[in-house]
């Protein structure tokens, strides 16, 4: 259970996908979205929800322990959505705090917060100016002046995207590395001095 400070939940990363599990099972989310839509009692949420009443008294319940649901000493329930927030804001804040290279410009940051998750890309921007940022993130990583093989291109380029190939394509394309055969060396981005 998340610790209390104030009316707003401190939450951490395991609150967070404890939340996500709770959520992740078709019969509580389908009690939760009818506790949202104004249900307040077992029978409302088994009408909302298409659930025998068993089964939404038992997800309500689950619901309430896990923290997003809460039952009135008259028996009344009523979503927690405060708990959601909680989470949402705690994502937020690991995300705002993760480490971006010296020198990056807030915008700069900002894409690369957005589209990272500890040094690896979840997914190449559409943007082209968002896709730059990150293609010289990843280009950084190559030493000028050096020559590498494509495996060891491949190697290293693993190590941020799964689709190696794609993200040696886009370096290729955008000028940021060049290539003669099987072999690579940087030829364009940011330079660290």
């Amino acid at each position: 259970m998340p610790e209390t400070s104030g009316c707003m939940a401190v939450m951490s990363d395991p609150d967070a996908l404890r939340l996500l599990g709770l959520l992740s099972a078709p019969e509580r989310l389908r009690a939760f979205s009818a506790l949202v839509l104004g249900a307040g009692t077992g029978e409302e949420v088994a009408l909302r929800s298409g659930l025998p009443v068993k089964d939404a008294l038992r997800a309500l319940e689950q619901l309430e322990r896990g923290g997003i649901a809460a039952r009135s000493a008259e028996g009344r329930w009523s979503p927690r959505p405060e708990t959601l927030r909680a989470a949402v804001t705690a994502a937020a804040e690991d995300r705002s705090a993760a480490p971006v290279p010296e020198g990056a410009s807030a915008d700069q940051a900002r894409v690369l917060r957005s589209f990272t998750r500890d040094g690896r890309i979840l997914t190449l921007p559409v943007q082209r100016a968002k896709r730059l940022v990150l293609l010289d993130h990843v280009a950084r990583t190559f030493e000028p002046g050096l020559r590498y093989t494509e495996p060891e291109v491949n190697a290293m380029l693993r190590a941020f995207y799964s689709d190696h190939a794609l993200l040696r394509r886009s370096l290729v394309d955008e000028g940021f590395l060049d290539r003669d055969g099987s072999h690579y060396w940087r030829c364009g981005g940011t330079v660290d001095v």
